[in-house]
């Protein structure tokens, strides 16, 4: 499976809008990069919360939760679902910032890095 997604720093890194390619065409998840980057970031908590039920294994949706949750300094709670993103069975190429691609379980694992410069 590839997506298309943005990864940006807010804290660490995030996904964006992710886009499943498939054979029927793009289809879009809303995984809430607009409101991280805007500052609404208790809004997307709880919006990333009620996505992850019923999708709790989307790395970017967990990558995001993650940023969220470091950018409001829930340190634990974001290295967890860094971590879930690392160990997930969905994998997929994440477009950076940059415009570089990237695997998800290794956007993950950057994460988790920045997470812990950000936390010492």
């Amino acid at each position: 499976m590839i997506l298309a997604t943005t990864i940006a720093a807010l804290m660490a890194a995030q996904a964006g809008t992710a886009v499943d390619v498939n054979d029927r065409g793009p289809e879009t998840r809303d995984v809430q990069y607009d409101a991280l980057v805007s500052g609404e970031t208790e809004a997307a908590i709880e919006r990333l919360e009620d996505a992850r039920a019923d999708n709790p294994n989307d790395p970017a949706l967990l990558i995001n939760l993650g940023a969220a949750y470091a950018a409001v300094g829930d340190y634990a709670k974001a290295e967890e679902a860094y971590r879930a993103a690392s160990v997930s069975e969905e994998r997929y190429e994440l477009e950076l910032a940059n415009g570089d691609w990237i695997d998800s379980r290794r956007a993950a694992r950057m994460a988790l890095l920045s997470l812990e410069n950000t936390s010492n």
